[in-house]
C-alpha cells in the first residue's frame, strides 16, 4: 500500500516509515508533503492511504482536509491529532475520515488501524487461525516431539502457516527439536513489549523453521508473562497464522490454563502405560472441572504398538475420552531426529512416525487421502530413490 504523509515532523515521518515497512504487506512512503497548503499545491499520485498530522493545524488547515477527501476520493485517511482539536475532529468526521490517533503514536494503535484500513481495503485478508494445544499427561510422554514435528508437517505438507509457541518456561526446549538456532527473542520478550505487538512483530520473533513455519521460543527468564499477555499474543496470532501449536508441557498454571482456554482443540499425549493412564485421568478431570467440552479433549497414544495388554479401548473407557491418533513406536527415527534437531520428516521421510504425522495433518485439517493425494506425495514420493 503507498501513501502521502502530510507533516513537517521529520521524526514522526520517519517513525511512521519504519512501522509501515515492517508490516506484512508492507506500507511504503511514497510522497510526503510539509503542510496541508503543500500538499494542495502538489496534489500526489493517487495514494492508497493519506496520513495527516493535524496537531499544528488552525482552522484554515482544518478546511484542507474536506477537500484533500474529495480530491482522493478512493484513499483511507488517518488523522493524527495532539490534544483537544475540536474543530479539526469535526472537520474529519464530516470528511469522512474514519481512523483518528493521539500523538505521541502509539504502534499497536497505528498497527490496529492499519489491519482495519488493509482489511477495508482488501488489501490483506485476516486470518482466523486455529488454536492447537499439545499437553504432556506425563513427563516423558513425547508431547515436545508430536507437537513441533506435527507443526513442520502442518506447514510443510497442508501449505499452512504456523506458529508454535513454547509454553514450558525456563526449560522450555522445543526449537532444540526443529533447529540448530538459536532464538534472538523469547515468549518473554514479546510479552514485555506486549504494546508494540502485531504480525510483524510476532514473526520477527519467532525462529524461522520454514518459510511459513516459526517457533517462539520459551520464557528463559525468571519473569512469567502474565495471563493477559497471553492472550493478546493468541488474538494476534489468529489473524495472521493459519494454526498455532501450543506446547503446553505438564505445568497446570496461570499461563497454561489462559492458554487452554483459548484452544480450539486439545491433545493429551500419552503412552500405553498405568502411570500414564492415571496421571492422564488426573488431567482431563481437571478439565472436565474446567467446563471443557468432551469434544475438544482429543487424545494422542505414543509409541503405540499392537498387540500389548494394554489396548486402545481400555484407554478411552478409563479417561472418558476418545483416542483419535496413534504415532508408533519409531526409535531410530525419532531418536535421530532428536539428536540432530531436524524433523524427522526432513531426517526420516520414509519412516513409521513421518507417515504418521502426515495422517494427523490430514485428520486436523479435515483433507481426505483421495482429494489430498499430493500431500503423501510430497511425503513419499522420492523416497524410494533416499536412503536414511
Amino acid at each position: 500500500m503507498k501513501a502521502l504523509i502530510i507533516t513537517r515532523d521529520s521524526q514522526l515521518h520517519t517513525e511512521i516509515a519504519a512501522q509501515g515497512a515492517a508490516r506484512v504487506p508492507a506500507l511504503s512512503v511514497a510522497e510526503s508533503r510539509t503542510s496541508m497548503r503543500d500538499a494542495l499545491e502538489r496534489l500526489a499520485e493517487a495514494p492508497e492511504l493519506v496520513i495527516i498530522d493535524a496537531s499544528d493545524f488552525d482552522a484554515t488547515a482544518a478546511e484542507g482536509i474536506d477537500r484533500l477527501t474529495r480530491h482522493y476520493a478512493s484513499a483511507s485517511f488517518m488523522l493524527l491529532t495532539r490534544g483537544e482539536q475540536q474543530e479539526v475532529l469535526i472537520r474529519a468526521m464530516r470528511a469522512g475520515v474514519r481512523e483518528v490517533l493521539e500523538l505521541p503514536l502509539v504502534h499497536r494503535a497505528f498497527h490496529e488501524a492499519m489491519d482495519r484500513i488493509d482489511l477495508a481495503a482488501g488489501v490483506a485478508n485476516m486470518r482466523d487461525g486455529k488454536v492447537l494445544a499439545f499437553i504432556a499427561c506425563k513427563g516423558g510422554s513425547g508431547a515436545t516431539f508430536i507437537s513441533t514435528n506435527f507443526a513442520y508437517a502442518l506447514a510443510t505438507l497442508a501449505a499452512k502457516k504456523v506458529l508454535l509457541i513454547d509454553l514450558h518456561g525456563q526449560f522450555g526446549d522445543a526449537t532444540l527439536y526443529v533447529s540448530d538456532q538459536k532464538p534472538g527473542m523469547t515468549l518473554a520478550d514479546v510479552c514485555s513489549q506486549i504494546q508494540r505487538i502485531d504480525g510483524a512483530f510476532l514473526e520477527s520473533s519467532a525462529v524461522q523453521v520454514a518459510p511459513n513455519f516459526g517457533v517462539l521460543a520459551a520464557a528463559d527468564s525468571d519473569t512469567a508473562p502474565k495471563p493477559e499477555q497471553m492472550e493478546t499474543v493468541l488474538r494476534i496470532a489468529r489473524q495472521h497464522y493459519d494454526y498455532i501449536v501450543l506446547d503446553v508441557g505438564r505445568q497446570i498454571d496461570a499461563l497454561s490454563l489462559r492458554a487452554l482456554d483459548e484452544a480450539d482443540a486439545i491433545y493429551p499425549v500419552l503412552q500405553l502405560g498405568l502411570p500414564d493412564i492415571r496421571d492422564g485421568r488426573r488431567l482431563l478431570d481437571i478439565f472436565r472441572s474446567l467446563g471443557y467440552p468432551i469434544d475438544q479433549i482429543r487424545l494422542i497414544v505414543n509409541r503405540y504398538e499392537k498387540g500389548g495388554r494394554l489396548r486402545l479401548q481400555d484407554v478411552q473407557n478409563a479417561l472418558g475420552a476418545q483416542v483419535v491418533h496413534t504415532v508408533p513406536n519409531d526409535y531410530v527415527a525419532v531418536t535421530d531426529s532428536v539428536n540432530q534437531g531436524v524433523p524427522v520428516l526432513q531426517i526420516a521421510r520414509a519412516s513409521a512416525v513421518a507417515r504418521s504425522l502426515a495422517e494427523l495433518v490430514e485428520l486436523v485439517t479435515s483433507r481426505r487421502v483421495a482429494e489430498s493425494k499430493g500431500l503423501f506425495d510430497r511425503l513419499f514420493g522420492r523416497a524410494d530413490h533416499e536412503t536414511y
